[in-house]
This record gives structure tokens, C-alpha cells and sequence, in this order.
């Protein structure tokens, strides 16, 4: 009771993760679009985060290793070795790479509510110095190499951000009675499934796997913090769910169909609810930007660790020369005149072709007795597990299959 704060850590780092300006958006447009209705899509989005985090977070725990490292380990054929190598690693990199643009776009929308936008011209380009101060500030953190510090910095973000969409959900006073309706009774309206695939997608995130596996044995050791592993995991994933069924509810009582993401939300809610909303919303985006930000380039350098078994340290070169590279790329391409959406857009394709693949590797090893001893998947988490992993496929081709315009 002493420090209600000493178990958490890397289960915020993953709500902070999956909370980024794409889940912001999608809900944004769920709640716009459908009001209540698909809170039920999200409430399972959230049971399936924190089914497949829980058997990444126990990986790490038990087997003391990053998911790259044992996947790695646990395929014997030398070609689909190298192949599972450089699927994980040009995937999440790409991968985070445009989740990280996405990132730091957001953020941007976030800040240009409040303030004016920014921009430095060099000859014919244009280069928006809000991207850079997001770029920055992540880079500061990251490059200080220091676990607490990183921890402290996203657990406060995460606090801002909940307060901030839950107390403007709150403010905007919505019909309890169909809230719970549109929790927990299903409904499918018409031309509603790509959304429910929208909000399934930006929440069960495939870097976060990765994520998640590697930071429990920054903060814990073995088998007896298990049980600590686990509270922290399902506190802050169930924050993090609070947090975009505030998003959605907000978005439902702005009752105006032109809201394309937050931003447009924060100044449709001003003249309802006042500046407080404005204000709440912005906050509210600019800190899902950051803490996305810092969090897509450090999954990105565990999983380069993992794979390649590099034995360092948060300030090693290797390590940071990846979660570099990632975030220039997503500066850049957030600051060079990319469309916000479309960058969101492009890494929810990402996420389509990675989290199959992904949690299908996730769902094999955590089955293995020689990784992980007594500690393997029950039957019901198997059941779930396959559930999930079925479900992932399907939502998967059908984003892609939307997205190129074949569906």
C-alpha cells in the first residue's frame, strides 16, 4: 500500500502502445458514424489484447527470452528459419515504421487544435516543426536508455490521456442504458463490418507481442512475479479499452457526420460542451501521439535484439541505431505533407498481413513444454487463442482486400 505504483510497467507501456492516434481515429469514426452500437467490438477487442498479451508477457516471464529469440529457436529447418527471421524483421520494421508516421501525425493534429501550425521552409519544402518537437521528445527519452525513465514518462502520459478522454466522455453526459446496450448486446448495421475490423485492428496490436515479451524481464523476475505480471497486464489493458470507449462515446454525442479523426472532433464538440472538450480532446490526442511514438521504435530495436541475440542494453549502439532509424522515418514522413488517414490507413494494412502471422507464432511456442515447462497454454486459452487467431486472419484479408479495392 505503500506505492500503489511499484507494479505497474510494461502493461501501461503496451495500453500507451496500442492507444496511439489510429485507435483515436478509428473509434472517432465508430462513434460518429454508429454512435453505440459497436461498443461491443471494442469490449472484445479488448478480451482479445489481453488473451494474447498475457501468453506474450508469460513467454517473457517464464522463458526469460524476447518472442524473436524463441520463435528463432523453436523452428528447426534452416529456410523457414531464415524466412521466419526476415518476416519478423523487415515486417516490423516496415510495420512500425508507418505506425510511428501515424504516430507523430497524430500528435501533430493534436497540438495544430490548440495551436497554429508550424512550418519551416527549406527552398520548396516544408518541413512541420510539431512533427520534430514529437520526434524530439521521443528521441530524448529513448536515447537517455533508461527503463524507469521511459516507465514513468508513458505511465504519466497514460494518466493524462484517460483523464483526458474519459472526464470529456463524462462531460458530454450520454444515455447510460445505451451505453451498456451497445456493450454487451451485439449488433451489426449495415455496411458496419470493415469498421468492427478497424476497431479489432488498431487494438490488438502485433508489436506489442513483441513489446510486452521483452520489457517483463526489464521489471521482473521469473516465475514469482507471474502473478504481478499479470495484475499490471489486466488494470492497464482494461484502462487502455476504457479509454477508447470514451473515444467513441464522445464521438456519438458530437452528432455530426463531417468528423473525419479527433482533431475535427475536439473543435465539432467546442460549441456543445465548450472549450474544456476542445482542450480534453487535444491533450487527450497529443499524448496518445507521444506515447506511441516512443513506444513503436522501442518494440521495433527488441525485436532486432531478439532475432539477431544481441546481448545489450537499452544504450548499446545497435539497439539504438534501430529505434533511430524507425523514428527519422516516421518524423519525416509525418512532416513531408502525408495525409495523417492515409498514413494511419497504410499501417492498419501493416497490421492486417503482421498480427495473423504473429500471433500464430505466439500461439505455437506457447505450447512448447521445453519453453515454457507447466507454464503452456491451458485448453481454454488454446480455444481462445485459436479463436482469436482464426478471427485475425479473416478481419485481416478482409482490411486488405478493402483497402486495395476488392471488397
Amino acid at each position: 500500500m505503500k506505492n500503489p505504483f511499484k507494479n505497474i510497467g510494461p502493461g501501461t507501456l503496451v495500453a500507451a502502445a496500442f492507444i496511439g492516434p489510429g485507435t483515436v481515429t478509428v473509434c472517432t469514426l465508430a462513434g460518429v458514424q454508429y454512435s453505440f452500437t459497436l461498443l461491443w467490438a471494442m469490449l472484445l477487442s479488448i478480451i482479445a489484447t489481453i488473451v494474447l498479451q498475457e501468453m506474450a508477457a508469460r513467454l517473457g516471464l517464464i522463458s526469460g527470452k524476447s518472442l524473436a529469440t524463441v520463435v528463432k529457436n523453436e523452428i528447426q529447418n534452416p529456410a523457414l528459419k531464415v524466412g521466419a527471421v526476415v518476416l519478423m524483421l523487415s515486417a516490423i520494421l516496415i510495420g512500425n515504421a508507418a505506425y510511428e508516421a501515424g504516430n507523430i501525425s497524430g500528435g501533430v493534429l493534436g497540438l495544430e487544435t490548440l495551436v497554429n501550425t508550424a512550418v519551416l521552409n527549406i527552398n520548396d519544402f516544408e518541413l512541420n516543426l510539431w512533427s520534430l518537437l514529437i520526434g524530439s521528445i521521443a528521441f530524448i527519452l529513448l536515447f537517455l536508455g533508461n527503463y524507469k525513465l521511459i516507465e514513468k514518462a508513458l505511465v504519466s502520459l497514460v494518466i493524462l490521456m484517460s483523464l483526458s478522454f474519459i472526464i470529456a466522455a463524462i462531460s458530454t453526459t450520454p444515455n447510460i442504458s445505451e451505453v451498456l446496450k451497445g456493450l454487451f448486446i451485439p449488433t451489426v448495421p449495415e455496411e458496419s463490418v470493415l469498421m468492427i475490423i478497424g476497431l479489432v485492428g488498431t487494438t490488438v496490436v502485433p508489436y506489442n507481442l513483441f513489446l510486452h515479451a521483452s520489457l517483463v524481464s526489464e521489471k521482473w523476475n521469473g516465475v514469482a512475479d507471474l502473478k504481478a505480471a499479470r495484475k499490471d497486464l489486466y488494470i492497464s489493458i482494461t484502462l487502455g479499452g476504457l479509454v477508447s470507449i470514451a473515444i467513441i462515446i464522445c464521438a456519438a454525442a458530437a452528432q455530426q457526420t463531417e468528423i473525419k479523426n479527433a482533431a475535427d472532433l475536439a473543435k465539432g464538440l467546442e460549441p456543445l460542451y465548450g472549450n474544456a472538450a476542445k482542450y480534453l480532446l487535444s491533450i487527450g490526442l497529443f499524448a496518445a501521439g507521444i506515447t506511441s511514438a516512443i513506444t513503436a521504435p522501442l518494440a521495433a530495436a527488441y525485436v532486432a535484439k531478439g532475432v539477431f541475440d544481441w546481448k545489450v542494453g537499452l544504450k548499446n549502439v545497435k539497439f539504438r541505431m534501430v529505434w533511430g532509424v524507425v523514428l527519422v522515418l516516421g518524423v519525416l514522413f509525418s512532416s513531408i505533407g502525408f495525409s495523417a488517414i492515409e498514413i494511419i490507413r497504410f499501417a492498419q494494412i501493416a497490421n492486417g498481413l503482421l498480427l495473423p502471422i504473429i500471433a500464430g507464432f505466439l500461439l505455437w511456442v506457447v505450447n512448447k513444454k521445453n519453453v515454457l515447462g507447466n507454464y503452456v497454454n491451458s485448453k481454454f486459452q488454446n480455444i481462445l487463442g485459436s479463436i482469436i487467431l482464426i478471427t485475425t486472419i479473416i478481419l485481416g484479408a478482409r482490411t486488405i482486400l478493402k483497402v486495395i479495392g476488392l471488397l
